[in-house]
């Protein structure tokens, strides 16, 4: 079978659109505007231009701050975030963005180009999105 499908990058179906939140607001900001956004990551800005950019989940909240009974009004994003977060170059092949995705079981990354971020991928985009890029599913 000579299958001769396109090359789909992750600039191809990467999420635009994605909220910022300083390290220094509290969870209770950021669920804020997470329920705003409607959305379940927010990028963690950096502080100055050699540092890293952070991603805050709705799945770290739970585990860090709603398990374990503690006030989402006296904890800082900078206290659950991950960082230095993950980040794909925008034009990597989605199957090799899906391999890195399960080999280091990551839930979400950021899209970074010149070291600014241009979005934000996750495994749904890569599967959804990616393996029907370009074709209308069939009915």
């Amino acid at each position: 079978m000579n299958d001769k499908r396109r090359r789909v990058s992750v600039r191809d179906v990467m999420k635009t659109e994605f909220g910022l939140i300083e390290g220094s607001a509290t969870i209770y900001e950021a669920l804020l505007l997470m329920k705003k956004l409607r959305t379940s990551v927010l990028v963690v800005n950096k502080r100055h231009d050699s540092d890293e950019y952070g991603l805050l989940l709705v799945s770290d909240i739970a585990r860090q701050v709603v398990a374990l009974d503690r006030s989402p009004k006296r904890v800082n994003v900078y206290e659950v975030m991950t960082k230095p977060a993950v980040y794909i170059e925008p034009d990597m092949d989605i199957r090799y963005c899906s391999r890195l995705f399960a080999r280091f079981d990551l839930v979400r990354a950021l899209v970074v180009d010149d070291r600014k971020i241009i979005g934000t991928i996750s495994p749904n985009l890569l599967v959804l999105d990616g393996l029907f890029f370009g074709i209308e599913p069939e009915a």
